[in-house]
């Protein structure tokens, strides 16, 4: 079910989003949504390479992080053939709704321009809520996605969900896209990465996540061995942990 998000987020969800990263450990979110994106490269000393992880930043800290906390070094220490860029796509490019745009635009399009034959998408927090957006709207350029703890929503929807007894029951009823981007992401997730027609999705989440009862549901329609949990929160640790524990699995090398 092909969706457009030419307005994916109205005042109502920036609100909610405003909230959930309003009680995130990590904070650092004051910028406007500048053209192009500023990225942070890093590419391997191999003349081979010929894929590419993009890391999608989180609510909180930066497009630094990723090799802050050492996701980039492990990466490479693990011999595994990937170059690595990181943009800084914070929460203004979510709120002025320009996000999709300009990480096809100044990332996605310039890589494969570049020759890149697989293109994942790495999303922690809000990352992976941006990752899912990506490829709703342009499944024919990503590879495959992996989700780290990933924020899909408030309490709300994911109760009202639950309380119907799961996805395969819920009916999201009548619904404007530009008024409920929850409705909308979750409709999707009902039909077309249920039924996998989308890239292939990889979910890891930490057991103590703040918003593991999304991530929990997520998963109810993902296959087995696309998940992974380990004990955590939503803190960059667990992020770590668990995104070393994705690069053991050589999943993203598959065809």
């Amino acid at each position: 079910m092909k969706q457009h998000l030419t307005s994916w987020i109205s005042i109502a969800g920036l609100l909610e989003l405003f909230l959930f990263g309003s009680v995130l450990l990590f904070s650092g979110c004051g910028h406007f949504a500048g053209q192009p994106l500023e990225v942070l490269s890093y590419v391997g000393h191999s003349t081979s390479h010929k894929n590419l992880f993009v890391f999608v930043r989180g609510l909180g800290g930066s497009n630094r992080t990723f090799a802050e906390e050492g996701m980039v070094e492990a990466t490479w220490q693990r011999g595994i053939d990937f170059d690595m860029v990181a943009p800084n796509s914070h929460f203004a490019y979510y709120s002025e709704r320009t996000l999709i745009n300009r990480l096809r635009q100044d990332v996605i399009l310039p890589a494969r321009n570049k020759g890149y034959k697989k293109i994942w998408l790495v999303g922690p927090s809000m990352g992976g809520l941006g990752s899912l957006l990506y490829v709703l709207e342009h499944p024919e350029d990503i590879d495959g996605i992996y989700l780290i703890s990933p924020f899909l929503g408030d309490d709300e929807i994911i109760n009202e969900i639950n309380d119907q007894g799961g996805l395969g029951n819920w009916q999201p009823g009548a619904y404007s896209r530009d008024e409920d981007w929850q409705r909308m992401l979750w409709h999707w997730i009902k039909t077309d990465v249920a039924r996998q027609t989308t890239p292939p999705i990889y979910l890891g989440y930490g057991i103590d996540d703040m918003y593991v009862n999304a991530q929990r549901l997520l998963a109810t329609v993902l296959p087995e061995s696309h998940i992974s949990q380990r004990d955590g929160g939503h803190d960059y640790e667990t992020f770590k942990a668990l995104w070393l524990n994705f690069l053991e699995r050589d999943v993203y090398l598959s065809p």
